[in-house]
């Protein structure tokens, strides 16, 4: 028995410290990694741009926004208004009531002054039936579909069978896009042929000052638990998704902003109905392509900048990140020929591996740390200077890469332009490991043991001022 106890604390013990090592050996190469791409777009992008000037050439493809709306009202005007000052020579937006209960339409009624359209609906992709279809009389590339409740995914079917361009963009309803956002995504599918889907990077509205639909003053929230989440959005965007997209391994497209070829959705039938419609859809992209031999792209691009309201109480963050953690699990079941299957490459290797085995796995992994490294410690069968080293691993590694990824934000696109924002993002970058991190990590534990839940929980949203 004592030899069972003894061969049980040295494997845990070795197991963790291989987990942190390699988790915290990922996110290190995926910010180098981040930091070469952004360069490399950065470079590019000015290029291009100095190119255009000198030949006075502009081309675009035109694009229809949809906003799916579920109980928006709140919210829902000075988002709309924000989408009708886009910089773009033509767009239209598609706003999808999804069978609201509050005042989301008849808000949008009375705003927009909206009337009966009998423009049709091509049934391309799935979803529940339309009750309404409607047309702005101040701004004619406005549109209203009114429908019966189907959930998020859903609700882009029915804007994609109303949509009138071949690209799309899906944003949320809590979402502001700024002016030049849609411009920056959708000239890559003029630049690049095989281009399908290209998201930009999406940045925490609350602390922020909106004026018409527009963000005019960048500030960080007041509470703690809403500037952490700007640490976070930061660093998965920053170091993890332009890294992933450095290796062409990239799996998830926010689903608070992206821009994809409609021609391709509609090929793999649309968005699927779960709770991470966002990356399952990005996955059967890959397969799609990948299975019928074509050539094709699925891009980061780090300066098209989305703002999204995130949670800010503890419960509302908590039903969010349990919904992430479960929209992934399903997405990976889904995918699973994916796992580790050489037919789908890079995407497979490295992208999907990384999901299955640090993403899904991974919470169980550190559970089992947190619980088991002290346990056998207390009891004299781990070493001191074990412990030390975990704890260095797991914190002051942690602490580095966090602050990386807000020096590398820093310093390419300073969108905090304040000194002591930028020092609280640091403090939060060590901050982060005092508790946040471990009620975030039974979070995911608790997403694992119910993934089969389709619920998306209550949304709550604070009118944008």
């Amino acid at each position: 028995m004592e030899l069972l106890i003894w061969f049980a604390a040295h494997s845990t013990q070795y197991a963790v410290f291989i987990y942190f090592l390699t988790v915290n050996s990922i996110y290190t190469m995926l910010i180098i990694f981040a930091l070469r791409d952004i360069i490399r777009h950065s470079h590019l992008a000015t290029s291009r741009a100095a190119r255009r000037q000198l030949s006075g050439e502009f081309y675009y493809k035109p694009v229809s926004v949809i906003v799916p709306a579920h109980n928006e009202g709140a919210v829902i005007i000075q988002s709309v208004k924000a989408l009708l000052n886009l910089h773009y020579p033509e767009f239209e937006v598609i706003v999808v009531n999804d069978g609201s209960g509050d005042d989301t339409l008849e808000k949008l009624k009375a705003e927009f002054s909206l009337a009966p359209s009998k423009k049709p609906l091509r049934l391309q992709v799935p979803h529940e039936p339309v009750l309404g279809f409607y047309r702005s009389a101040d701004h004619p590339n406005l549109f209203v579909v009114d429908k019966v409740n189907g959930g998020k995914a859903d609700a882009i079917n029915a804007g994609i069978n109303a949509s009138s361009y071949p690209i799309f963009c899906s944003i949320d309803a809590d979402s502001l896009l700024e002016p030049d956002a849609i411009l920056k995504s959708s000239k890559l599918f003029l630049e690049d042929d095989e281009l399908i889907a290209t998201g930009g990077i999406i940045r925490v509205l609350n602390g922020c000052t909106v004026r018409n639909g527009s963000v005019t003053d960048i500030k960080m929230p007041d509470t703690s638990l809403e500037a952490m989440q700007v640490l976070e959005y930061t660093r998965a965007f920053l170091s993890g998704r332009t890294g992933w997209n450095a290796i062409k391994s990239l799996l998830i497209i926010s689903g608070a902003f992206g821009v994809f070829r409609k021609d391709m959705v509609i090929a793999v039938n649309g968005y699927r109905r779960t709770v991470g419609e966002d990356m399952d859809l990005v996955m059967r992209l890959h397969r799609h392509c990948k299975d019928k031999g074509i050539p094709y792209k699925i891009l980061f691009v780090p300066d098209p900048v989305c703002w999204t309201q995130a949670p800010f109480t503890l419960g509302a963050l908590l039903r969010q990140r349990n919904r992430w953690h479960r929209g992934m699990i399903d997405a990976l079941l889904t995918n699973r020929e994916m796992i580790l299957n050489r037919k789908y490459g890079a995407t497979s290797l490295l992208g999907v591996s990384y999901f299955f085995f640090v993403e899904l796995l991974g919470p169980v992994i550190e559970l089992l740390g947190y619980i088991a490294v002290p346990l056998f410690w207390f009891f004299g069968m781990l070493d001191t200077r074990f412990m030390v080293m975990i704890f260095l691993l797991a914190v002051i590694w942690g602490v580095t890469i966090n602050i990386s990824a807000v020096v590398l934000d820093t310093y390419n696109f300073r969108r905090y332009r304040r000194t002591s924002d930028i020092l609280r993002l640091c403090l939060l970058g060590a901050g982060e490991f005092l508790g946040y991190r471990q009620i975030m990590l039974l979070e995911r534990i608790r997403a694992t043991i119910s993934f089969r839940q389709t619920h998306w929980g209550a949304q709550v949203r604070k009118v944008i001022k």
